[in-house]
């Protein structure tokens, strides 16, 4: 089993500290109230699958059990609570991974959010915020001299990027799609159409919740957030809903992809039919004649005929290039 480790940022406006550690020895020295109070704190764990100093970590932060069991249960629904001096929530990220075709690889985050720290849970060490650790190693932006609310956000707006990316890949693979399904009706196409449907669904299904706690960090009253840093989380939530635009959007271009599918298909078996149609339009007459002139009566007149067998033949050349002049003139052959 892998050990949980994490990182800990103690910054301010002038200066801004980094330090790596070990889950269980960090837990045993760690006390909430030791915390600098004219600094922020973000502490961030990778879990892995070890989850016993994790759960010492909630119990000496005080957080309620309710905290650690949503951390624990990584297939609950996104959750969002306010509590008395802290926000507990958790979201699922969406990260593309580059092959043949998008996939998603999916994680929970978690977050406590106090009046000057800031705690993050992963599940595995994927590194979300690249961008966020180098505002903060380097003094970039107002980062550094604001509240850990906005620190929060940009962690939130760093998850919507990657929200982004997937959505980004999912679009060239449509627009590649639509110029496949014209020139091929193979049930490939049909697979690929039904298998971005359903990612599609799942997108969506892991988009609305960060979508809905945007809109909850929005409008909280909770004294964490200051009425100047709201308009952060309006933006998110403008990104979400866009972002769900575009999955929408997607999905109806999947079901016009589908219904071209089968119109493409429908067409073409309708062109095999009439070329059927046509070569049994063709051959009836000649085995009407074929038929009458193999009959073994003894007084058929034609049978004696000198050129009886080439005036036969000459007779359904003629049938035939009649019937195919004839097909000719009515579009049915020659025109597309």
């Amino acid at each position: 089993m892998n050990t949980s480790f994490g990182q800990i940022y103690t910054y301010n406006a002038a200066a801004c500290t980094k330090e790596k550690f070990k889950t269980a020895q960090f837990v045993e020295s760690f006390s909430l109230d030791a915390l600098p109070k004219d600094k922020i704190t973000w502490i961030n764990f990778y879990m892995y699958d070890d989850l016993a100093p994790i759960e010492a970590f909630c119990k000496k932060a005080k957080l309620d059990s309710l905290v650690f069991q949503n951390i624990r249960d990584r297939d609950y629904r996104p959750q969002f609570e306010d509590y008395d001096h802290y926000l507990f929530f958790s979201v699922r990220s969406a990260t593309p991974t580059t092959g043949k075709m998008t996939r998603i690889f999916e994680e929970q985050l978690s977050f406590v959010l106090g009046e000057h720290y800031l705690i993050s849970f992963q599940s595995k060490p994927s590194d979300y915020f690249g961008s966020v650790r180098d505002r903060l190693e380097n003094g970039k932006g107002l980062l550094r001299e604001k509240g850990a609310e906005l620190l929060l956000y940009r962690l939130l707006d760093s998850i919507v990027d990657n929200y982004f990316y997937a959505l980004e890949g999912f679009t060239t693979e449509i627009s590649e799609l639509e110029s496949k399904v014209s020139k091929s009706s193979t049930p490939e196409i049909l697979s690929f159409i039904e298998s971005h449907k359903r990612k599609h669904i799942e997108f969506r299904r892991i988009v609305a919740p960060l979508k809905e706690i945007a809109i909850s960090l929005e409008n909280s009253e909770n004294k964490l957030f200051k009425r100047e840093t709201k308009h952060y989380f309006s933006d998110l939530k403008q990104n979400c809903i866009s972002i769900t635009e575009e999955v929408e959007s997607n999905k109806n271009a999947l079901e016009g992809l589908a219904n071209l599918y089968y119109a493409v298909q429908g067409q073409r078996m309708n062109e095999i039919m009439k070329m059927l149609t046509i070569v049994s339009t063709i051959f009836i007459p000649l085995t009407f004649l074929a038929g009458i002139y193999g009959m073994n009566f003894d007084n058929m007149p034609e049978l004696r005929t000198k050129y009886g067998y080439f005036a036969t033949w000459g007779v359904m050349v003629l049938i035939a290039v009649g019937l195919l002049y004839y097909f000719r003139r009515k579009g049915w052959l020659g025109r597309k």
